[in-house]
């Protein structure tokens, strides 16, 4: 058919010769009008884009799906689980338990120096005469009138949601936001302490809340019993935000139990409401924290609690009883459950000023923990609990202190343990670090506002 468009030259003059360019055919202009379409497209795709992620609902999606895959990629080249902490001191044999309490006595140390209530992470009970705890109780019990939150849609909110299950159940009417808003203001906290939900009950929601650890199945029951459901700290495996199967640490809510088929109850913000347990599956995820177990109560039922706790309204005989059950567990169990026995020893050694023999406790745990397979190693551990810091600080082991907040922080990877963060700057203010003291207590301060250890330990630093 013949040459569709002819191509025309003419002379274009430049620099010391003369070339020939080309005239536009109809073909190239129309060639160049596409690209401007396409730009144009993209432009108002990028446009668009940007309008879309200021929606919050969008932006957290998106935010969330960048966050696990970032997660991802990190697991993959640097997998937490084969990671371990190795204390500085020299380590006494695990094989025998170094016993510092004597069976019946008080704490056998002293530290020179009390720690402040925010340092022990722990708040002011009621005081009382407990009186025995009843002995009968019924073979099965049901709490009603708890409001059903889920963690879902929200990073790492197990505890605002539980938390407010518990506060529900005494008429408190708002919702796991209000909560979250309180105890981890910053989106990416990886952990809510039990003071602060203790905190926030009191604080804001007009509640009385009693923390102990050391807590038996048996204690649990009296308790729902009784009609107060029971906040615990459990240790569990799920599949987290790097995809991959591990420990971590979860809040659940228990308010009833079956014995005809050994189970409790529970309102589970993750499993969903109802949640049934057997007694020996939550007595093992319930070990990891030294079976802690929070109570929120109504000032006028506080007579109705102390009755029913018994000698463990007490805390010092809570603590004690925690320390000789982590003892028989020791020289009872191996593997996973001897490591949380060991990391209980150590936790309940702090509670009763014992911190020479709690830092070789922790110790001994951690030697332990590198014999553990590294798929089912809780290398979260130390985010939770921050009794192996205030061991090692208030025995002198600075370094020690120093070097498994590094760890820990390490394994994290994200600003969101404001606690590690904390304790680290103790420990390098002690070693005479004091700008990299300061530069981690200001980060605290971006974690969670107003953290109150960490504007005291400023201003003590001089450093307001």
């Amino acid at each position: 058919m013949g040459v569709l468009y002819a191509v025309r030259d003419k002379p274009v003059s430049g620099g010391c010769y003369n070339a020939v360019m080309p005239t536009p055919t109809p073909i190239t202009r129309r060639r160049r009008r596409r690209r401007v379409n396409v730009l144009q497209i993209l432009v108002l795709l990028a446009v668009l884009a940007g309008i879309l992620y200021l929606i919050p609902p969008i932006r957290e999606r998106v935010d969330g799906r960048i966050y696990m895959w970032r997660l991802q990629v990190i697991a993959i080249l640097r997998p937490p689980e084969k990671e371990v902490f190795v204390p500085q001191a020299a380590l006494t044999p695990a094989s025998t338990p170094v016993v510092t309490l004597p069976p019946t006595a008080v704490p056998s140390a002293t530290p020179t120096t009390i720690p402040t209530t925010a340092e022990q992470n722990a708040t002011v009970e009621p005081t009382g005469s407990p009186t025995p705890a009843p002995t009968a109780i019924p073979r099965a019990v049901t709490l009603k009138g708890v409001r059903y939150m889920d963690q879902h849609g929200v990073r790492n909110y197990c505890a605002p949601s539980t938390l407010g299950m518990a506060l529900s159940y005494y008429g408190w009417k708002g919702s796991r936001t209000d909560i979250g808003k309180v105890v981890k203001p910053y989106d990416d906290d990886y952990n809510v302490m039990p003071y602060e939900l203790a905190d926030y009950t009191v604080e804001k929601a007009n509640l009385n809340a009693v923390t102990r650890i050391g807590g038996t199945l048996e204690q649990l029951k009296t308790l729902v019993a009784g009609g107060f459901p029971v906040i615990l700290e459990t240790g569990v495996y799920e599949i987290d935000l790097s995809n991959e199967l591990s420990w971590m640490g979860h809040y659940v809510l228990v308010t009833g139990y079956d014995d005809a088929n050994s189970e409790f109850i529970l309102q589970d913000a993750y499993n969903g409401p109802d949640h049934r347990m057997k007694y020996k599956k939550l007595e093992s995820e319930w070990r990891a924290f030294n079976f802690l177990y929070l109570i929120v109560y109504s000032p006028d039922k506080e007579k109705q609690l102390m009755t029913l706790m018994g000698p463990a309204w007490d805390e010092t005989t809570a603590n004690r009883a925690a320390y000789d059950r982590a003892n028989l567990e020791i020289s009872q169990m191996t593997d996973m459950d001897q490591y949380f026995a060991w990391f209980n020893r150590g936790t309940a050694m702090v509670k009763l000023q014992d911190y020479a023999g709690a830092a070789q406790a922790y110790d001994q745990a951690f030697a332990l923990y590198q014999t553990l397979p590294e798929k089912t190693r809780p290398f979260r551990m130390v985010w939770y609990q921050t009794g192996p810091y205030q061991a090692y600080y208030y025995s002198g082991r600075y370094q020690d202190l120093v070097n498994l907040a590094d760890f820990t922080l390490g394994l994290a990877r994200h600003p969101g343990l404001e606690e590690s963060n904390y304790w680290r700057a103790k420990g390098y203010a002690a070693i005479g670090q004091r700008d990299k003291a300061i530069t981690d207590l200001r980060l605290t301060l971006q974690i969670h506002p107003n953290f109150e250890p960490s504007l005291l330990e400023l201003q003590s630093l001089g450093a307001n």
